[in-house]
């Protein structure tokens, strides 16, 4: 290249003009098309956020809408004890335990801790003030509102609504099977901020937005509180170590009251103990005695292994196998009974005899067929199975047992769930307590309908049985449970409890299951007193009275609703 080339080259600026544009130009294109996500976070926090919406944990209601378990909040009470003085400890001395007052002196006025707490959710409103009022006098103490699950009529059906823990997660009953549904997450709101005014909504709705869960219930706070009322101070009255009733629509599996005997305060923590946590309606395997009769008597006039009518010779104690079949009065010998006067004498000698001639196999079939042995369908948690045996372990005496109502458990829930078959001609119905759940967003999640299983009687066997229940009120056992109010039809039920492989003479099951109006049902209610220490032993004269009294006052409700 010559000399005057070169010259000219370097003379000429415009390249390096337009190679530093180019750059210029690239640069600002990537910062402003393709920001680095760490950038466009913080700019935008300048301006406008997402912000959490305060949620409440979902309702849970009765039939007729009224609330049995709401969401609230509750004061509680911390300390920060670098700001504390030693007038603040001399205020807080009385309110606050000298051991934690030490513990607080230990790291008072250092910067080890700034954070303690004094006391988690303070129910007592005059406990509470005395916080308030050093909270109000220094601002070393604070309060802090926590959410927590207020139950509405306190103990009432707490074994259906059950409880959550601190966490305000469910751990029983409908708080702990529903707890996904009747939890609610927060929501959001984008807010922006305007030059010298207070940030502002962006959208005039919040995003994400949520509404409150419902859990409706099947069961009545009215009828539970009758319910609850008369098998408690049943039980207590008699000394019982347990004791249940359950009450259902017969024609739809739909549950009306469900009661279980200890109970507890759900608010209270120190009143839950192992024994009071257990829901007996749904997670007590029991022997059910002689309200298992009428079912079992059901079965074999299906299966052709008895007739409507015979007549049963029925002295005071049968030889069976291995052993004896006695009447629950073994001093008494009923001599000829017809089928129907097994059930309203409650004849154990004579339901034995029936016992023997069944087939195993078909039998077993038979009650598995009614729910026996199988977890109950019910939207509740800890549903227990019972016990049913395997045909091929009905050796023996077991036969004639299982007839009588001995040698198998089952829960009230099964009893009564089977004994609805009976009452309303011969369908079993799924059992249910929910009505109808919604979620937060407004969905109804699930719609509690009746649902029939099977039919496991004939129309006829249906309406045999109960008329020879009915008697059973007027003419036998059940005469405790007469009452002029309505007609009801029912069987009493004494069960000797299990014990060592040999039964026990001083525990027994007290029970009374029956139905009414008798023309056409509407309730079917099962009442067990287990293990009573008054004296009284029989379903006769433990359960039915208090089965009458609940029939009684329930009668009374439906006058005046």
């Amino acid at each position: 290249m010559s000399k005057k080339n070169l010259q000219g080259s370097k003379g000429n600026p415009w390249g390096l003009f337009v190679l530093f544009f180019t750059v210029i130009s690239i640069t600002l294109v990537a910062r402003h098309c393709y920001p680095e996500p760490r950038v466009v976070q913080q700019s935008q926090h300048q301006y406008w956020r997402r912000v959490n919406l305060h949620s409440t944990r979902g309702i849970i209601q009765d039939i007729k809408g009224n609330a049995l378990v709401i969401s609230d909040t509750i004061p509680s009470f911390a300390v920060d004890p670098s700001l504390l003085t030693s007038d603040d400890l001399e205020n807080a001395a009385g309110i606050i335990s000298d051991d934690l007052i030490l513990k607080i002196r230990d790291v008072m006025g250092t910067k080890k801790t700034r954070f303690m707490w004094l006391d988690h959710k303070v129910m007592a409103e005059d406990k509470a003030e005395k916080y308030k009022s050093l909270v109000k006098n220094s601002r070393a103490f604070i309060e802090i509102d926590e959410p927590y699950r207020k139950y509405t009529n306190q103990k009432l059906m707490s074994h259906v609504l059950g409880f959550c823990d601190a966490d305000n997660k469910g751990q029983a009953g409908i708080e702990q099977y529903w707890d996904k549904t009747l939890y609610n997450p927060p929501g959001q709101k984008i807010v922006v901020k305007r030059a010298g005014s207070q940030p502002a909504s962006l959208f005039e709705r919040d995003i994400d937005h949520r509404v409150t869960p419902v859990i409706t219930l099947t069961l009545d706070s009215r009828m539970q509180y009758v319910v609850e009322k008369h098998l408690f101070k049943a039980a207590q009255d008699d000394g019982a170590k347990w004791a249940v009733c359950v009450c259902m629509d017969p024609n739809t599996g739909e549950l009306l009251a469900m009661a279980s005997y200890p109970t507890y305060d759900p608010q209270n923590r120190k009143s839950l103990t192992i024994d009071s946590l257990s829901n007996s309606v749904v997670s007590r395997g029991y022997e059910p005695g002689s309200t298992f009769k009428p079912i079992y008597l059901g079965v074999a006039l299906e299966r052709g292994w008895a007739r409507t009518d015979e007549v049963f010779f029925c002295p005071a104690k049968l030889k069976v196998a291995d052993g004896f079949i006695r009447e629950s009065n073994s001093n008494v010998a009923y001599g000829n009974l017809s089928t129907a006067g097994l059930l309203i004498k409650s004849s154990n000698v004579g339901m034995a005899q029936i016992g023997i001639r069944a087939e195993r196999t078909k039998t077993y079939e038979s009650l598995q067929a009614l729910g026996f042995g199988q977890e109950t369908d019910i939207e509740l948690p800890g549903v227990a199975k019972g016990i049913l045996p395997y045909p091929e372990n009905w050796r023996g005496i077991t036969p004639a047992n299982i007839a009588i109502g001995q040698g198998l458990a089952v829960t009230p829930l099964q009893l009564i769930t089977a004994m609805g078959a009976i009452v309303n001609g011969g369908k079993l119905m799924s059992p249910y307590i929910v009505k109808e759940a919604m979620n937060s967003h407004g969905e109804i999640v699930y719609k509690g309908t009746p649902k029939v299983m099977r039919e496991v009687f004939t129309p006829e066997t249906a309406a045999w049985i109960r008329h020879s229940m009915r008697r059973v009120v007027l003419e036998g056992t059940g005469k405790r449970a007469d009452t002029e109010t309505t007609e009801l039809a029912g069987k009493t039920g004494t069960a000797q409890v299990p014990e060592g492989g040999k039964y026990s003479k001083n525990r027994y099951v007290a029970s009374f299951i029956g139905f009414w109006p008798y023309d056409a049902p509407k309730y079917l209610m099962l009442v067990v007193i287990g293990e009573p220490t008054s004296g009284k032993i029989y379903g006769g004269e433990l359960a039915a009275p208090t089965f009458k009294s609940i029939v009684e006052e329930m009668a009374e409700l439906e006058y005046y609703s």
